[in-house]
């Protein structure tokens, strides 16, 4: 792929520009000095010769002047252009214009200007700032730019990426206070649940998944529920905690909870592949994309979220 990014392509084709310029100039010139055709009488000659299908025939009407002067003034702004700016490729250009010097300047300028904004809502508490409606329209736009692709843009989450707008702090895996969320989003989350066919015995898991479904009122045979018990509070527990209840300190899951979301599905055959092959979960860190400024506005808009302090007018 070398020989595509050799620098003889960029005098290739900044020659080939430059010789269709200098022949443009030449027609223009040439057609310029003629208007009509005449004959060796010095008789205007009306036709130019080319006879289509027996009685179709071109004149010889030349371009109006002004029409002339359109294809003159195209050339010089060509020209121009070409000293101005670097469409020669192995030119630059006088003003030495570059696209990504544009974007570094304009995204300068607009931190400027927007820096003063950020470090009033910073200087906030983040139970505050959820309730401030110009802070929570900011938060939303970068909601909708950073988050929405995996949780949505109404924030419910999907397979595998969990819902931001539970009231219940119970349902967070790792809580829903604005330190937590803070962080969260700065240095991201590694979530495992590990395969435990292995622990409890594959012929277990259909009583231990039935168990689970127990915890949050779910459908479920009580018999492989009953058997299911012993095996989830010897295995299971130590992350889950004895009543499935959950840890949010190590991401563990409130099985109990009757209002929770099921990231990969609630029904059995779904809770008996989870318990057998386990499940992963990746929160990226935020924390080379944004400013801490506006990490702390984005905590304070999921703060909203979850606690129901969010401005109507930021719908």
């Amino acid at each position: 792929m070398d020989k595509f990014t050799s620098p003889g392509w960029a005098y290739w084709i900044g020659g080939v520009t430059i010789v269709s310029l200098i022949g443009l100039a030449l027609f223009l010139r040439a057609t310029a000095r003629q208007t009509v055709f005449r004959d060796r009488n010095g008789q205007v000659i009306a036709t130019t010769g080319h006879v289509w299908d027996g009685d179709l025939q071109e004149f010889n009407n030349p371009l109006p002047r002004w029409w002339m002067g359109l294809f003159v003034l195209t050339l010089v702004f060509a020209v121009a252009y070409l000293v101005l700016y670097p469409g020669l490729a192995f030119f630059p250009g006088v003003l030495h214009f570059t696209s990504a010097r544009m974007y570094r300047q304009e995204s300068k300028a607009y931190e400027a200007r927007i820096a003063p904004i950020y470090a009033k809502y910073n200087a906030m508490p983040v139970a505050e700032l959820a309730k401030d409606p110009a802070a929570m329209a900011t938060g939303q736009r970068l909601f909708l730019t950073y988050c929405a692709q995996c949780h949505g843009s109404d924030a419910g989450g999907s397979r595998g990426f969990p819902k931001l707008t539970s009231r219940n702090p119970k349902n967070w895996l790792y809580g829903d206070a604005s330190a937590t969320l803070t962080q969260t989003i700065t240095d991201g989350r590694e979530g495992m649940m590990p395969p435990m066919a292995a622990a409890i015995g594959e012929a277990n898991v259909p009583a231990v998944a039935n168990y689970v479904r127990s915890l949050a009122g779910l459908s479920h045979d009580a018999a492989l529920a009953a058997k299911g018990e012993p095996l989830f509070a010897t295995v299971c527990a130590a992350c889950h905690g004895s009543g499935g209840d959950g840890n949010q300190m190590l991401g563990a899951p409130d099985l109990a909870s009757k209002t929770r979301q099921w990231l990969f599905g609630s029904s059995l055959a779904a809770i008996e592949s989870a318990i057998e092959h386990g499940h992963s979960g990746h929160m990226p860190a935020q924390r080379s994309h944004l400013e801490p400024e506006k990490i702390h506005v984005l905590a304070a808009y999921i703060y909203g979220l979850g606690h129901g302090e969010r401005a109507a007018d930021t719908q």
